[in-house]
């Protein structure tokens, strides 16, 4: 099933956002991980021009006051408001969404679009791999979303490592880096699946792939993801991209296009659950230890102790 017809590999996402300009104007959004030269950044950006307002996170307060002006030089009408967070520590996760819960008005489209930098082992504030680390808003024609920025990686790893979550340090002696990053895009893609089984009709949940992107994580002195990719044979030793056959690097304007179309496409809402890839539903490409509902379930309910509090949805 396609979203939109007229959508595919090189869509940017200012065509999509301008497709659905009417579904975002009024609505109150949250994106994580919005760096410049980043698919959040551009994300925020496109919808910036239509949003009631966009709430733009970072860990910096330095990176997002630089994102803010940069959307505000391209959006002089934008309403952007800066939220700190640093997403490897639970007390500052929960203080965020408390300053977010707060606002007068609720949230409409949750963007789950930021991910620990690809490295060497390391722990969050609460002793976890670091990597691994909106209903008011219901109407009877308007269903909130949240969307996962997962990637096709998530093939290339056998499934969640259930000791990596609940016991990190034991798992340091055979950790890797890119296994890992795979397992994080299962996880994504399982904990969109089992969200939109709970939160049935209270929200829809979506995960997707953006694509292949050269974007800020590749870039700058002592990147540890760029001698990864050189290896592999998809970045030149000067750190530029190498498309092959069945390759292609996309821009980060197309690589923030299926993001949006998640975010806003109408079509969208019979589909809660849903995996999409060039802007399109690709569910039936998921890797199975990234559909298996058992796992999805098991992985929640993981969650919930990790973090020590149960998820519940009220509408």
């Amino acid at each position: 099933m396609s979203t939109t017809s007229t959508f595919g590999p090189t869509t940017t996402a200012d065509e999509v956002a301008a497709a659905f300009a009417e579904e975002i104007k009024d609505k109150i959004v949250l994106v994580t991980g919005t760096s410049i030269n980043g698919i959040g950044f551009d994300t925020a950006r496109v919808i910036a021009k239509h949003a009631k307002l966009v709430v733009i996170t970072g860990h910096s307060e330095e990176r997002l006051k630089l994102a803010e002006e940069a959307i505000k030089a391209d959006v002089p009408t934008a309403n952007i408001r800066r939220l700190i967070v640093d997403l490897g520590s639970f007390a500052s996760v929960r203080q965020a969404a408390a300053e977010v819960n707060s606002l007068p008005d609720p949230l409409h489209v949750l963007i789950n679009n930021a991910a620990a930098p690809i490295g060497p082992f390391k722990l969050t504030a609460d002793g976890l791999e670091s990597q691994m680390a909106l209903l008011a808003a219901k109407t009877d024609t308007y269903t909130p979303r949240v969307v996962f920025v997962a990637a096709r990686a998530h093939r290339m790893c056998s499934g969640v490592n259930f000791d990596m979550l609940t016991k990190p340090e034991g798992a340091k002696a055979v950790y890797n880096t890119m296994d890992v990053a795979a397992q994080v895009k299962c996880a994504n893609i399982l904990i969109a699946s089992e969200l939109a089984r709970r939160g049935k009709s209270a929200v829809n949940v979506y995960s997707l792939h953006p694509g292949m992107i050269h974007t800020n994580v590749h870039q700058g002195p002592g990147v540890e993801l760029r001698p990864i990719y050189q290896a592999a044979g998809i970045m030149s030793p000067d750190g530029r991209p190498i498309n092959g056959p069945g390759r292609t690097w996309k821009t980060i304007p197309q690589g923030a296009a299926t993001t949006v179309v998640a975010a806003f496409d109408p079509h969208l809402d019979a589909f809660s659950g849903a995996y999409l890839d060039d802007c399109a539903v690709a569910t039936d490409t998921v890797a199975p230890h990234s559909a298996d509902p058992e796992i999805a379930a098991k992985l929640w309910v993981t969650t919930e102790e990790i973090i020590g509090e149960k998820l519940s949805f009220e509408i």
